[in-house]
């Protein structure tokens, strides 16, 4: 779901007169004049495209991980707690999208309140992935770094318990999309985009700093030192996983700043265009085909995620194998009942104490 300054849909100059002064909302009298139609109309079959790609991807993957987690109920720790929660915020990011493939091939044909939840999911799904990606690094951390304080913090119930506190976090942020998102009629097609007044060009400011304080500035601060003491404690440890574990660590890191930073960027030139500072009609042009662009490689996010998080563990591949035999061998074809059993926990499950002063199987 797009907004009418940044996304694909805008509306006429003649329409926009109409609501607002040009002072209101365009500081330059030049972009009142600006032609944004075409580069919209190129974008929307390409990007509709690879949301389409997206949503089968990030819906295949993050199902695959809620399923598994769901079956495997035994000796849930904090990780899987944590893992199990960015699965749903991502799927909630994913069943976005095909309102948004929809918008973008015809138009918005799904009434008002669906404009107001859809555009509320979209936010709730993107704040709650950023939060939970946060915190399953703090989780690392505690593990690794601080491993006999963690034996006492590091549960089930209270991962439980601050999962709840994120999501009512994520619920807070992404509460005023449903009050100013609405669903409008312009140039012989419905939309669902902000309401066109100077009170949602405020919104939207404070939406982009919102999205600045929680996605650039606090969530890669906050990885960015967990993780170098995470990589510390590794190289200082004599373990098998180790190599692997500080690979898995670097790709963590350099993904969250691949998918997210280009999208802060832009949204940062996005919000200097708004106080006035950036009122050329070809850069303005230029801003419109970025905001599209980066908004789609942070939306590919929700596909990446199971497999840096989940399908890299052994454990969980070793999960995922048994629900597949379980639902491919039947009882009675199956000797001695032994896909029935949980698989054996060993080394790679949750460590012991001794073993996370290692730290590289709570990683992996």
């Amino acid at each position: 779901i797009q907004d009418n300054q940044g996304g694909h849909s805008s509306f006429p100059t003649r329409q926009l007169n109409e609501l607002l002064t040009t002072e209101d909302y365009y500081p330059d009298s030049e972009m009142s004049v600006c032609n944004r139609e075409d580069s919209q109309k190129a974008s929307s079959g390409p990007l509709a495209a690879l949301y389409s790609l997206l949503f089968t991807a990030g819906l295949l993957g993050n199902v695959l991980v809620v399923l598994v987690l769901a079956v495997h109920k035994k000796q849930r720790s904090t990780t899987d707690v944590y893992l199990l929660n960015l699965a749903v915020a991502d799927l909630l990011f994913v069943l976005c999208l095909p309102f948004l493939v929809h918008d973008y091939l015809d138009q918005w044909v799904f009434g008002n309140w669906m404009c107001k939840l859809v555009s509320g999911v979209h936010y709730l799904g993107f704040f709650s992935s950023v939060f939970f990606i946060t915190l399953m690094s703090v989780d690392r951390y505690l593990a690794i770094v601080h491993a006999v304080y963690a034996l006492k913090v590091r549960t089930a119930s209270r991962g439980v318990g601050v999962s709840l506190a994120v999501w009512s976090l994520a619920l807070l942020a992404s509460t005023p999309a449903v009050f100013f998102y609405e669903s409008f009629f312009e140039d012989g097609a419905w939309k669902c985009y902000l309401a066109p007044s100077e009170g949602s060009n405020r919104w939207k400011l404070f939406t982009n700093f919102e999205i600045h304080l929680l996605g650039l500035l606090i969530p890669p601060g906050i990885l960015t030192y967990c993780y170098a003491h995470i990589l510390r404690q590794l190289r200082r440890c004599q373990n098998h996983n180790r190599e692997k574990a500080i690979r898995l660590v670097l790709v963590v890191v350099v993904a969250f700043f691949v998918f997210w930073t280009p999208f802060n960027v832009v949204l940062f030139l996005d919000s200097l265009h708004r106080l006035g500072k950036l009122g050329d009609c070809g850069v303005i042009q230029k801003l419109d085909r970025a905001i599209w662009t980066t908004e789609a490689l942070c939306h590919s996010h929700c596909c990446v995620n199971p497999a840096i998080y989940a399908f890299v563990g052994e454990r969980f591949r070793k999960h995922l194998a048994e629900m597949f035999r379980r639902f491919r061998c039947p009882l009675s074809a199956c000797p001695d009942g032994r896909v029935l059993r949980e698989p054996r926990e060993g080394s790679q499950s949750l460590p012991s104490a001794s073993s996370r002063s290692s730290g590289s199987d709570c990683i992996l």
